[in-house]
């Protein structure tokens, strides 16, 4: 590991949201490649990028630096964890910052309605492009999830790819994890995450539950529109998270209607959030957009059932079950619609008290799935192989 030091850009309060942020990142990829020279004994073949704060590194090497013999013969990759963020600065930023001049700012470049994009330097730039699941990598070359960048990704469609992401499975590991009461006993997880948060104990109901940011894009207005219908059944819910002050409060009025029913923590706890994958009998993710999401893999690491929106990384992981077959691994609903996350919440706990031992087939089957880095690993390596 390097590290680029620089206390003027980063020693600050915040990683994000600053003042310069363009500055501050196009510093840090300019540095990235400067960096090169003075490191004894390294020629990388591959740089591989992430987001749009290191998305002009594939820009620079190929603008600055492409005279010298260390540098043309790298390859770039560009990884889009979530398009939506795309850091947008204003038109001076291009050649008072990134040291471009009028000419790189046009449609074809990197002018962005009037703005400079950096995250549209990466994909014009990097030879090759790859997103956190196949089904997003399809999904962003659409205008309903592009983000006005989908003509962009739909020209550079032979050199995107979509790849899962994985979890530590060390980190999650219900044999091994030190935060929980009970290894692989769902009945005791959940009793011990009941009593920590105020719930009456009872092992004979379903517990649903989030770990999740409080914001729109994890399907949190679906949620709040039909959650009193949810707690007509006879259930708990469990919510662990930050947001938007809207979403809080919602939630924290829910939990002082049902204290009974309902137990909603504001905070960021890692500890916490293990008891509750393991407690849950099932997770919601009833999300707009989703490139990957991890939660969902935990979840089923842990035996717990995922209800999730058929979109990006939830789609591919998530296998819907089937009552005929038993096959599947999760609950899914395709719409953004509340009534149908409503309709999929019910359909599982319907099958939670009429069928024990199908729920348990269930729970084995999501257990089984591996969401590991291993095949995410491979697959990353191909790229690498294809680009040398």
């Amino acid at each position: 590991y390097y590290f680029i030091d620089n206390e003027y850009y980063f020693k600050r309060a915040n990683l994000y949201g600053e003042f310069d942020e363009a500055e501050r990142f196009a510093f840090f990829s300019r540095a990235v490649l400067e960096s090169l020279v003075h490191i004894p004994e390294f020629n990388p073949d591959i740089i591989h990028c992430h987001d749009w704060h290191t998305a002009l590194i594939p820009l620079m090497l190929k603008e600055f630096y492409t005279k010298s013999p260390l540098y043309y013969s790298i390859n770039t990759v560009f990884t889009i964890h979530n398009l939506k963020y795309q850091g947008i600065f204003p038109k001076e930023v291009l050649t008072d910052v990134i040291g471009l001049d009028e000419t790189f700012f046009t449609e074809e470049t990197l002018e962005f309605h009037g703005a400079v994009n950096f995250m549209k330097a990466g994909l014009l730039y990097a030879d090759s492009i790859t997103t956190v699941s196949p089904t997003y990598a399809q999904e962003i070359q659409n205008s309903f999830y592009g983000e006005k960048l989908e003509g962009i990704l739909q020209k550079r469609q032979d050199s995107l790819v979509g790849i899962l992401n994985g979890i530590d499975y060390e980190v999650y590991n219900p044999d091994t994890d030190p935060y929980l009461v009970a290894s692989r006993a769902k009945d005791d997880n959940k009793k011990d995450l009941q009593a920590i948060l105020g719930l009456p104990v009872r092992g004979d109901l379903p517990i649903l539950g989030m770990v999740s940011r409080l914001v729109d894009q994890k399907g949190l207005d679906l949620l709040s529109f039909v959650m009193e219908e949810i707690l007509m059944l006879d259930v708990q819910m469990v919510i662990l998270g930050t947001g938007e002050q809207s979403y809080e409060q919602k939630l924290q009025g829910f939990a002082d209607k049902y204290p009974e029913k309902v137990a909603f923590r504001r905070e960021f706890n890692d500890q916490l959030a293990h008891k509750i994958y393991a407690g849950l009998d099932s997770l919601l993710m009833p999300s707009r957009f989703e490139p990957c999401g991890i939660s969902q893999m935990i979840a089923m690491r842990y035996g717990t059932i995922p209800i999730v929106r058929e979109t990006g990384g939830l789609k591919d992981t998530v296998i819907p079950y089937q009552e005929l077959t038993g096959e599947g691994n999760g609950f899914s609903f395709a719409n953004y619609n509340a009534h149908e996350l409503l309709f999929a919440v019910q359909r599982a706990v319907r099958l939670y008290y009429s069928d024990q031992s199908a729920w348990t087939k269930l729970r084995e089957s999501a257990m089984k799935r591996d969401s590991s880095w291993a095949p995410s690993a491979y697959a990353y390596t191909k790229i690498y192989e294809s680009l040398l």
